[in-house]
């Protein structure tokens, strides 16, 4: 006889069995109008079964179950092979029901018909454990191969000019290597790393900062000091041994929630010819040696690198305007938020402009600025029919024209200054444009440093209206060919995950881009290039999205988000904006952000970082509540490049957001971020693994390894050791260039949205990271600069 509480709990299965089952053939219905998969009207309709044998307590409800949960593993297995945690929204629910149905007080309270169903059932559900198991360690999306037995062993580095132990530009050198010759730490002992250090700035966020406020520093290092800017732009020189305060300055920049960023990458130093020719120990003249400091309001600093003073023969007492001839001059219009290239004659600066506000933005014009004095020597207006004109005092730059906003590369052989390059804004909505605005947007500028003049321009997408921006330094290295010729290339790291390999004399493909066709249908009064380039060195997936790479934390939301990607548009990259909504993949947020990449010129290896997170484009008519101009009332930018943005001035606005789930879930299956290495003689990506855990952004802090997006580069050196933190969990780690084996991590106290740097002082090799988190990226936020380093040996 059946127990009260057997019977209740019978119910409530039966009850759980129902309302599954309807939401699944309701959605499924759904699903299937829009074309999507059949599978989930089988599962609904088999779920309502299964609750009316539940209901007539009968024991072949576990017979059918097993054979639906058998089924759904096979069907799973079908769409998405052995890969976990594209399996596990799949298997997860359908899983533990079915656990659940095999427990004693569930069977025992069915009518008796022979053991053979729980049996039957008990084996799917032994078989899935054993399917889920297998694919923990076989994972699809993973490469596992390790470098040739040539590339293996660390050749002595060659000369790049720059002191080994020093750190003296934001990618160690100005061509961006990001690859430091040291090896006091190696693959071997790298586990053994411990804190030397831990400095806190005292530069949090204010009340009056917008979303998008971000440490992304990467300090530099010269002789015993480093330099490295806040938020804020406040400026520490710290020694480089014990992370003790030197000096500081504040140059009490004031914000607003309308600035699109409060960001500083990083400083730049130059020094004169008398300096660096002093002996050791010298005490250089003032300003001889000195920092500069770009600041979010437009200004740009000089300061003695010795004693933090202000250069006074620099611009006005050591600080120079850059808003200078900028149209519609408004603080925080015009951001420079990466540090400029210096060379010994020439400031080469750039900056960013408000995305997708309106039509009248400051100009994304690029100046050469005496390296002394802050005289300006030259400018390159990129949406200028004469780009070097100079204005008169009276006169004005060019309102948005593409700016350079992400770091620039410099080859002091050929005098050449690498600029990547975005679009004009408003970024999303091109019928505007004229051809001055399409010449040199959204590829990479090659300018001499000395004159500003054009070298050459290579542009990575045509008429761009996903915000494709060239986002990360470009980096330089001399490539053997199949001859075994040196060849000078640039690597141009895009948001399309695309690595363009250019000459770098001439800007001439040498990786082989082709132009490809790509899908048409512009909104109205715009127009699209038939054709975009596709580099054949590409991160790009080699398949378009489909309805089986949607993902949940459950069946019931990856169904959810099966439906609103068949409702969407999308017919691959470059799918048009549309007022449908455009699935953007790969993303705004791009496959390559201003991390760039790594790369060790001896070996010729590179390390990477891609990532791969869809977005969600919608055109928005103008109408009532959308108009064309802002009203007295609208006091600026939206302090945000994603939500609302209203592209004042064109036809359209524009909402911009990540591709979630109502759970607030990606919608697109893990990985969401991977490291990488990649052969560049063969040009061959040798491994890929996922990188990064839910810890610090699920409701239950798990360290499961999915894959997560990414904000921040890698830095790798001749111990065969790379080092990353970017992710958005809080964790500094280490792996082998040669295989990808992650060999260390330490805990970070807040987010690690920036890129390490490592040097040596007083013979011992310190790793630091700024860990001050991203606003809008959502990590925790502080004000950290941590060291580590091996410890001292007896």
């Amino acid at each position: 006889m059946q127990s009260k509480a057997s019977r209740i709990l019978i119910l409530l299965t039966t009850i759980f069995a129902v309302l599954s089952g309807l939401y699944l053939l309701i959605g499924g219905i759904w699903l299937a109008k829009l074309g999507g998969s059949l599978y989930y009207i089988i599962a609904g309709v088999i779920q309502l079964i299964t609750a009316f044998l539940l209901f007539r307590r009968r024991g072949a409800a576990l017979l059918l179950y097993a054979l639906f949960l058998l089924g759904t593993t096979i069907w799973s297995l079908w769409e998405v092979g052995s890969d976990f945690w594209a399996l596990t929204p799949r298997l997860d629910v359908t899983f533990f029901f079915g656990l659940w149905l095999v427990l004693p007080f569930i069977w025992r309270g069915l009518n008796s018909e022979g053991a053979f169903p729980r049996t039957a059932l008990a084996g799917v559900l032994v078989f899935v454990v054993i399917v889920l198991a297998y694919s923990v360690f076989n994972d699809p999306q993973e490469v596992n191969g390790t470098l040739s037995a040539d590339q293996v062993e660390q050749p002595a580095p060659s000369a790049d000019g720059v002191a080994a132990g020093d750190w003296p530009a934001y990618g160690r050198t100005q061509g961006g290597t990001r690859y430091s010759p040291l090896k006091q730490i190696t693959d071997k002992n790298v586990g053994e790393l411990q804190q030397a250090w831990d400095f806190q700035t005292g530069d949090l966020k204010t009340a009056t900062d917008p979303g998008e406020i971000t440490n992304e520093a990467t300090p530099i290092k010269i002789g015993d000091a480093l330099y490295l800017c806040t938020a804020h732009q406040k400026l520490f020189a710290l020694d480089a041994a014990t992370g003790k305060e030197k000096w500081r300055f504040d140059p009490k920049m004031k914000t607003d929630p309308t600035f699109q960023h409060v960001t500083c990458r990083g400083v730049s130093y130059y020094q004169t010819p008398e300096a660096a020719a002093l002996p050791a120990g010298a005490k250089p003249a003032l300003c001889t040696r000195r920092i500069l400091l770009p600041v979010n309001d437009g200004n740009l600093y000089a300061l003695d690198a010795e004693t933090g003073e202000l250069c006074a023969e620099f611009g006005d007492n050591g600080k120079l305007n850059l808003q200078s001839n900028m149209p519609f001059n408004k603080v925080g219009g015009y951001e420079p938020t990466s540090p400029p290239i210096v060379t010994p004659t020439t400031i080469v600066m750039a900056g960013a402009v408000t995305d997708n506000y309106s039509t009248k933005e400051p100009s994304g014009v690029v100046r050469g600025f005496d390296v002394k004095t802050g005289k300006l020597l030259w400018a390159f207006d990129t949406g200028a029919k004469d780009p070097n004109l100079l204005p008169e005092a009276d006169q004005h730059y060019t309102p948005n024209s593409p700016n350079s906003w992400a770091p620039a590369a410099y080859d002091a052989s050929l005098d050449l200054v690498y600029l990547p390059i975005g679009v004009s804004t408003p970024d999303i909505w091109g019928g505007n444009r004229t051809p001055e605005m399409e010449r040199f947007a959204t590829g990479l500028l090659a300018l001499n440093a000395t004159t500003g003049k054009l070298a050459w321009f290579y542009q990575t997408v045509h008429h761009d209206l996903w915000d494709m921006d060239v986002p990360a330094q470009p980096t330089l290295a001399d490539i053997d060919d199949k001859n075994g010729n040196k060849v000078p290339v640039i690597y141009v790291p895009t948001k399309t995950g695309d690595l363009f390999v250019l000459d770098r004399r001439n800007g001439k493909p040498v990786v082989p881009a082709p132009e490809m066709k790509v899908p048409g249908g512009p909104a109205k009064g715009d127009r699209l290039s038939p054709t975009q380039p596709y580099s054949e060195l590409s991160f790009r997936p080699k398949e378009h999205l489909a309805g089986k790479d949607m993902w949940g934390a459950t069946i019931y939301d990856q169904l959810i988000c099966r439906v609103m990607f068949h409702q969407l548009r999308y017919e691959g990259p470059f799918t048009p904006p549309s007022e449908q909504g455009t699935l953007v993949f790969p993303g705004n947020l791009g496959m390559f952000e201003w991390g760039g990449i790594s790369v060790d010129t001896d070996r010729q290896v590179a390390v990477a970082n891609p990532m791969a997170l869809p977005f969600v484009s919608r055109l928005v008519p103008r109408g009532p509540g959308n108009p064309m101009e802002p009203d007295e009332n609208d006091k600026g930018g939206t302090g945000s490049e994603s939500g609302i943005q209203p592209q004042y001035g064109v036809p359209y606005g524009v909402t911009l957001n990540p591709f979630l789930s109502p759970l607030g879930f990606p919608c697109k299956q893990p990985s969401w971020g991977y490291i990488s290495a990649i052969d560049l003689k063969t040009n061959d990506i040798v491994w890929k693994k996922r990188i990064g855990t839910v810890r610090d952004s699920s409701p239950i802090p798990l360290p499961f390894k999915m894959g997560m997006p990414m904000l921040g580069g890698p830095v790798s050196t001749a111990g065969n050791v790379f080092f990353i933190a970017a992710t958005a969990d809080n964790y500094l780690r280490a792996f082998n260039v040669s295989n990808g084996e992650q060999l260390w991590q330490a805990r970070l106290p807040a987010g690690g949205q920036a890129t390490p740097m490592t040097y040596e002082v007083n013979g011992k090799q310190y790793v630091v990271i700024v860990a001050g988190g991203h606003g809008s990226f959502g990590t925790k936020m502080g004000d950290h600069v941590i060291a580590y380093a091996l410890p001292d040996t007896k």
